[in-house]
């Protein structure tokens, strides 16, 4: 017998029991879509959070202060103390003790209302300098920016986020009106175009005013020069080690800190952020794969058990063949072409419905799916093998059969 033939006979023998065949093809089927999707939605999460954490600026470094502690001995977590100031940042833009770091961009915030006319909207506003903009890598939708002048006058102008502007005013088109931050009234001076939310916080809701105008007119208090986080930009890429190095050697130095590991600060790249938030996501699509493969153990046993069924129906079948000439290899080869059929069919369907799923889920749902090629032909290369291993004892079976024992069956 041919391999034309075996193939023939094959697929004549899936087609006499065509319902048998599409439950059969059924498990592997929801197998192999289960796992296109859930690697892509692996994917598309990782893809997300890396968008989110570039979003934050290039070549970003983040200075954040340390840890507080209360009268009663209870320690806040880095961020809760007031151990930076405005004169660490204005040190970091030495070209001397910090070559590498390009710009400085220190920030100062606090949540408080904004009122424009009877509207009001409350939001984070920012205190920062002329560097932010080129700092954070963010543009203008109108407008211009904070500048020094500004900054060195106390001026009461503000730059609104997108949607800040669009609560207050009812649109972006700002420029030029005017705000209530508290007792005081601000300038719209600019209008930032919108960028999404990182991790923690919306980009787009929020008011930024110079640093002296948060500092003095806004925030006050006893610690008006200290700040609540420090953004650096290295010179490059392959320059943001160095300026991780030269910035915290600078500050350590600053505040008479030798060891590094009682640092009253701590500084976070893109780069570790980016390595932790995949590594997550990695761990994540591993455990959700595995999960949605054990469906496909669970094909693979129907596909045996059909074959099974069919070496038992096709008894006479296999004894006549025998009695004519047939080698037990070509009752082999025949039954393990059906289950291969079988799970190649299954795997091209389950793939194709895993492709259509991952098109039309993003359209319902507010996620991203990223289809892998790699894990479409992996897939169905795993269906195949599926139908081989399963189809092996069956096949084994049928080629073992006595001639005469089979002749004999009902």
């Amino acid at each position: 017998m041919t391999w034309f033939d075996t193939f023939r006979t094959g697929w004549e023998a899936i087609r006499s029991h065509r319902l048998r065949s599409a439950l059969t093809m059924l498990g592997i089927l929801i197998g192999i879509a289960a796992v296109v999707l859930t690697v892509g939605l692996g994917l598309g999460s990782q893809q997300q959070v890396g968008a989110s954490i570039s979003s934050l600026g290039s070549n970003l470094l983040i200075v954040s202060p340390g840890s507080s502690t209360d009268s009663g001995g209870v320690r806040g977590g880095f961020g809760s103390a007031s151990t930076l100031t405005v004169a660490d940042a204005q040190a970091l833009t030495s070209d001397t003790a910090a070559p590498d770091i390009a710009a400085v961009a220190p920030v100062k915030s606090t949540s408080t209302a904004l009122a424009a006319g009877d509207t009001t909207w409350t939001t984070s506003v920012v205190g920062t300098t002329a560097d932010w903009l080129d700092v954070r890598t963010r543009t203008l939708a109108g407008g211009r920016f904070l500048t020094t002048a500004d900054d060195a006058d106390q001026a009461a102008v503000t730059v609104l986020g997108s949607e800040t502007a669009t609560e207050l005013f009812g649109t972006t088109d700002a420029v030029g009106r005017t705000v209530s931050i508290g007792d005081l009234s601000f300038e719209v001076v600019g209008v930032l175009t919108a960028a999404g939310s990182d991790s923690t916080t919306n980009l787009d809701d929020q008011a930024l005013v110079p640093m002296s105008t948060a500092a003095n007119r806004i925030i006050g208090g006893s610690t008006r020069t200290a700040v609540s986080t420090i953004y650096l930009r290295a010179t490059s890429e392959d320059t943001l080690s160095a300026a991780y190095q030269e910035a915290q050697a600078l500050l350590l130095t600053r505040h008479g800190i030798s060891d590094a590991e009682s640092a009253d600060f701590s500084i976070a790249s893109q780069e570790s952020l980016l390595a932790t938030a995949t590594s997550v996501s990695r761990t994540l699509t591993v455990l959700l794969t595995g999960i949605a493969a054990l469906s496909l153990l669970v094909g693979g046993i129907g596909v045996m058990n059909i074959m099974l069924v069919s070496v038992t129906e096709r008894t006479r079948e296999i004894g006549l063949r025998k009695a004519l000439g047939a080698p037990p290899a070509a009752i082999r080869r025949q039954f393990l072409v059906e289950a291969t059929v079988l799970g190649l069919a299954g795997g091209l369907l389950g793939a194709l419905l895993g492709i259509v799923a991952a098109r039309v889920l993003p359209t319902l749902l507010d996620t991203t799916i990223v289809v892998s090629p790699a894990a479409v032909a992996g897939s169905i290369a795993v269906a195949v093998a599926i139908g081989i291993v399963f189809g092996v004892y069956p096949a084994t079976r049928a080629a073992r059969l006595a001639p005469i024992d089979a002749l004999r069956s009902e």
